[in-house]
């Protein structure tokens, strides 16, 4: 699988970030964080309508350390060193994300400040770090053209 001319380069952490993808993008952008050996998370948010059930989901994903606190504060904290994961890049993959923007729009919000935060820890600390968020084409305002 080739990656998409305008997928970002995930072995550069100068590329680091929080992105908005199509909802047939994942299984692509996995398999080319695979191939390039980073540890993939697939974080799946159908049905997912508020902050607890978001921090379940992670936590039941990620394998958070015991002591993670189910809270936004333990989230950033996790998400900046995941290092129980080890791996020398980190790709979060969540699909289905329309639905909590939809449900919890502050929450989404939230998360995408949290998801931000850990992307700019990563870079500055010289390690891969993405968070891609599936949407379906109306969310991004526009109809996305084809690949």
């Amino acid at each position: 699988m080739n990656r998409h001319a305008f997928d970002p380069d995930m072995t550069r952490p100068a590329q680091n970030g929080v992105y908005f993808v199509g909802v047939d993008d994942p299984p692509r952008l996995a398999a080319s964080a695979a191939r390039d050996e980073l540890c993939v998370c697939r974080i799946d948010l159908a049905g997912c309508g508020d902050r607890d059930e978001l921090l379940r989901r992670l936590d039941h994903t990620l394998h958070f350390p015991a002591s993670f606190g189910h809270n936004w504060d333990a989230l950033a904290d996790c998400l900046r060193d995941l290092g129980w994961l080890p791996a020398w890049g980190y790709v979060l993959l969540f699909e289905h994300a329309d639905e909590l923007r939809r449900s919890a729009e502050v929450d989404f919000n939230i998360l995408l400040g949290i998801l931000d935060d850990a992307a700019t820890f990563g870079s500055e600390h010289d390690t891969p770090w993405f968070a891609f968020l599936a949407l379906p084409d109306d969310a991004f305002g526009r109809r996305r053209a084809a690949p």
